[in-house]
């Protein structure tokens, strides 16, 4: 080292241990050894060799784009049920101010569907969770009153009474959009070092299973209506025939390994959104075939076939994509 005011150079003074003064030749071994180490160090980090390894931090991303697409999923059912709770109750004449509840539910339940499709959060939105809390306890409550409703008619609950009270399934579907919200907002919540979980099962897997069995409610409604229209066209087959299959395949991948891509199941599931798609299509039609078309549509929407009732099998189709994507991101086997 260089003196400031001489400009001699003099030896950095490094003591040992003992108290000594510690040379040129025991400086150079000193740090040789750090070397030495250093090299170790990199070669053992190099191999993956860790003696304290920290918890397995999981890519947020797979959570939160399952949790976008049932938010979706639940906004697609709620804006099925806003449009045809809107019809029906019309036609009612909402003879019970009740009858205005599902719409406003339905309409709330959507714009919170909306705002969740947006949100890239990995946290649960506390306003969101009791709206799609209401909206589920609407679901329920608006189904007891469907069902008493249909039985406390002369007959009981027979097919007459079903084909041309208010349908069950209706309010079931707002319980459905509940349902998948609160579920959006429980996956969503899933911290990075976890898995996410339903109950204590795998999300994925839970979720399909939940899926499957609104695919079978949803074609069950279906099949009552176009029952009652006599399957006069064979394309009112498609939704009593797709949807449990694709349910089918649902179970099989909530028990089956989790780990493989399902593309079969993919695209099936992919067909049957399409199917809703064109289901309005067809509803549209049959509006149009009744005596005074589109013109009369006052007469016609309230009873012909219910438009905006095929997109429900679009919002599930996407809640088991949702599930096919964790179950893969998220293998529990």
């Amino acid at each position: 080292m260089r003196h400031p005011e001489c400009g001699t150079v003099q030896t950095p003074r490094v003591r040992s241990a003992q108290g000594g003064r510690v040379g040129p030749g025991e400086l150079r071994a000193r740090a040789n050894g750090l070397d030495r180490a250093f090299v170790g160090f990199s070669i053992m980090n190099s191999e993956g060799i860790r003696k304290y390894p920290g918890p397995v931090q999981h890519s947020g991303k797979p959570v939160v784009k399952a949790a976008q697409r049932l938010n979706r999923s639940s906004g697609i059912l709620a804006a099925s049920v806003l449009l045809d709770s809107a019809v029906e109750h019309y036609r009612g004449s909402f003879h019970n101010p009740a009858m205005v509840t599902p719409i406003a539910i339905s309409l709330v339940a959507l714009l919170a569907s909306a705002h969740g499709s947006r949100d890239g959060r990995q946290s649960t939105h506390a306003t969101r969770n009791k709206i799609f809390w209401l909206t589920a306890a609407t679901g329920l409550v608006g189904t007891g009153f469907h069902l008493y409703n249909v039985t406390k008619k002369p007959g009981g609950l027979s097919w007459q009474n079903l084909f041309y009270s208010g349908p069950l399934g209706a309010p079931a579907a707002i319980g459905l959009a509940g349902l998948f919200g609160l579920l959006a907002e429980r996956v969503r919540d899933t911290p990075p070092t976890e898995d996410p979980k339903l109950l204590g099962k795998s999300a994925g897997r839970m979720l399909g299973l939940a899926t499957a069995v609104s695919l079978l409610g949803t074609t069950a409604e279906a099949g009552l209506l176009h029952f009652r229209g006599a399957f006069h066209n064979p394309a009112m087959y498609l939704p009593v025939t797709m949807p449990p299959i694709a349910a089918a395949l649902l179970v099989n991948a909530g028990l089956g390994p989790s780990r493989k891509k399902r593309l079969f199941t993919r695209n099936w599931l992919g067909l049957t959104s399409l199917m809703g798609v064109a289901g309005v299509g067809f509803h549209i039609f049959g509006v149009s075939r009744a005596m005074g078309g589109w013109r009369n549509w006052r007469q016609n929407m309230v009873d012909g076939p219910p438009i905006p009732a095929p997109p429900s099998f679009v919002g599930l189709a996407l809640a088991g994509l949702a599930a096919l994507g964790l179950m893969r991101a998220h293998p529990d086997d």
